[in-house]
């Protein structure tokens, strides 16, 4: 009898994401068959149906689509920002905006991602470019 993943595991493209993002490496996949970006890691393409799926570095330039402040009280750690970020490269994922004040990360700003450690592993955030930084 073999034993299934926790819930909280990830297993295949998903796992390989991770690892490589605790590695201090963002990647996302592309598409060998139409060329085209994919993000959240998937095992076939979402755009054509194909399992040819490479592991790139994205350029980590990106554009808030959306963006709220989630509220929190100051002892919880107070407030902070949830955005919808366009990768240059096509996809669209969710972070955060850091490096300003949550109420300040506006729709159409350019960022740039970024990884900070937290807790065992690294997470994924954007920090504002040009004259937003």
């Amino acid at each position: 009898m073999t034993q299934a993943s926790a819930p909280d595991q990830p297993s295949g493209p998903e796992k390989t994401y991770f690892r490589e993002l605790n590695a201090g490496n963002f990647q996302i996949q592309l598409c060998e068959s139409c060329d085209k970006h994919v993000f959240y890691p998937r095992a076939v393409c979402p755009h054509c149906g194909s399992g040819s799926l490479k592991w790139v570095k994205p350029s980590g330039r990106g554009t808030v689509y959306s963006t709220t402040v989630v509220r929190r009280k100051p002892d919880a750690g107070g407030d902070y920002n949830v955005a919808l970020i366009n990768l240059e490269e096509g996809p669209r994922l969710m972070s955060r905006v850091e490096g300003i004040a949550p109420a300040d990360v506006k729709i159409g700003m350019a960022v740039q991602a970024d990884l900070i450690q937290q807790g065992e592993g690294n997470l994924l955030i954007f920090r504002p470019q040009g004259d937003q930084a």
